[in-house]
């Protein structure tokens, strides 16, 4: 029987450390849906279309392939047979990624593929309406959070590691456009689900965030 775990959040908040380290832990398969919006952010970037050209989209997504491969630690992103991983990590996306999540198109098709490659499988899946729209009934739980300036701190240094630059100013200013635009759109919005557990892990280190949700996550198994 599936087991699904959902962890929710902001931008920069590190949902996807922690999903990928409690996944390695527990022997959850992690599913990256932030990647997906931004490989559909990438190659509409790629192709020039605008978000008003729903057509266009339509089109682009019947034929867009998006694929995972790799261990916990090194996951890798394809678009199309090409190895992404950096390129949808930069600031052109980052830029516009917010504003393609918010299109009902991209989320219907991007919601149905999410389902499918969950289905029948134990899983940890992270996003923004994870624990809302994706996966209702999950079995755990967690909307992770933190400060907008811990969260831009958090992603100077992710993207550091990826070798791309970015101020500080700059990531704050991007985490908090994220938070209106995410927070605000008409189609499943950034909030925490009623049955969600909530974390600020703005003075947390990576381990203690690790140990809290592996906690949690026995717990309900072991019920």
């Amino acid at each position: 029987m599936a087991f699904i775990v959902a962890i929710d959040g902001p931008a920069g908040s590190g949902k996807g450390t922690i999903t990928k380290l409690v996944g390695e832990k527990l022997g959850l398969i992690n599913i990256d849906t932030g990647a997906m919006f931004r490989c559909v952010t990438l190659e509409m970037l790629k192709k020039n279309i605008r978000i008003d050209e729903e057509e266009k989209i339509k089109e682009l997504l019947d034929k867009i392939n998006i694929d995972m491969v790799g261990g916990q630690q090194e996951l890798q992103i394809f678009l199309n047979g090409e190895d992404v991983s950096k390129k949808i990590r930069e600031k052109e996306v980052n830029d516009f990624v917010s504003s393609v999540s918010t299109l009902k198109v991209v989320r219907e098709k991007l919601l149905g593929l999410q389902r499918k490659i969950a289905e029948g499988k134990n899983v940890i899946m992270e996003g923004r309406d994870i624990g809302t729209v994706v996966f209702p009934n999950a079995d755990v739980k967690i909307y992770l959070d933190a400060t907008p300036e811990e969260r831009a701190i958090r992603r100077v240094k992710q993207n550091m590691e990826k070798g791309i630059t970015t101020s500080y100013e700059e990531a704050l200013q991007n985490v908090k456009k994220r938070d209106e635009i995410d927070s605000k759109r008409e189609i499943a919005p950034l909030k925490k689900a009623k049955d969600a557990i909530y974390i600020n892990s703005t003075e947390l280190t990576i381990e203690d965030e690790v140990r809290r949700i592996v906690d949690i996550i026995e717990k309900v198994k072991n019920k």
